[in-house]
């Protein structure tokens, strides 16, 4: 399913901040964003005041700001949540029926969601799964580890191109586990890019094409210092005719880039 080309237009008057968030997929029940970097899903459980997408459109509801009232939108729930830092494919439902059977399917372990991550190295096998448990962190508050005691989680990964140092792999968890993604790349030795939490470096470009120069006092800018991971695509029944629906995110502007120089500059011989 292509982007329907229309905007959800969002604004915080207690930061100033502002944000045109993309619709992916949208009809009578469902409405799909592609959720842009660094901002909330949902309320932070430390800091109550922060931004979070769902306040936004809650709070663009009952303002009557356009993109609600020109489709008549009165009520939006969300399905999951996507980290701070993760872009891409946000599901929402638009009455407490889709909500509810949308829900259900995501608490299957079924594969529903596919990501995209930008790691570092080359995995040894083109595919390959991780089931490893999660628990929060024993000392790191909001982090999770590797843990015996913890949930089970359960994930798919396939890579899709590879460049020196680096790789683009298709993550496609079973289940919905916290950080899930993170926490397993990380443990195979391949941590996402500029995912500092869990051992992610920034990527330059430097590093990447031969002869780079920068001039002397100025500092370089990285091609990827946030989180490398796209929510890209997203299946499910319609809760309505039980018919697939199927909605996919464009990439955010810094990963595109970033996989412009690569394959310009790192593509393995």
């Amino acid at each position: 399913m292509k982007p329907s080309g229309r905007l959800v237009r969002l604004s915080s008057p207690a930061t100033g901040e502002s944000w045109e968030v993309p619709v992916v997929y949208e009809d009578s029940q469902i409405l799909a964003l592609n959720k842009p970097a660094r901002l909330l899903s949902s309320p932070d459980r430390y800091d109550a005041k922060r931004p979070n997408l769902m306040r936004l459109l809650h709070e663009g509801i009952a303002s009557g700001r356009p993109w609600a009232a020109d489709h008549g939108i009165t009520y939006l729930a969300n399905v999951h949540r996507l980290d701070f830092e993760t872009t891409g494919v946000f599901l929402l439902a638009k009455d407490r029926d889709a909500l509810v059977k949308m829900a259900n399917h995501f608490g299957s372990e079924v594969p529903k969601k596919t990501y995209l991550a930008l790691v570092m190295g080359n995995p040894p096998e083109d595919e390959f799964t991780v089931e490893n448990r999660l628990a929060p962190h024993w000392f790191k508050p909001g982090l999770m580890a590797i843990s015996g005691q913890g949930k089970r989680a359960l994930t798919d990964f396939r890579v899709t191109e590879r460049f020196v140092g680096c790789s683009l792999v298709e993550c496609r968890p079973f289940t919905g586990r916290t950080h899930q993604l993170r926490v397993h790349l990380q443990d195979c030795g391949h941590s996402i890019y500029g995912d500092s939490a869990y051992g992610g470096e920034d990527l330059l470009l430097s590093k990447i094409k031969r002869g780079y120069r920068i001039s002397p006092g100025d500092k370089e800018t990285p091609l990827i210092s946030s989180l490398a991971l796209h929510a890209w695509r997203l299946e499910l029944p319609h809760p309505a005719t039980g018919e697939l629906v199927a909605m996919e995110a464009p990439l955010p502007k810094t990963l595109t880039v970033a996989l412009k120089n690569l394959r310009r500059f790192a593509t393995r011989a």
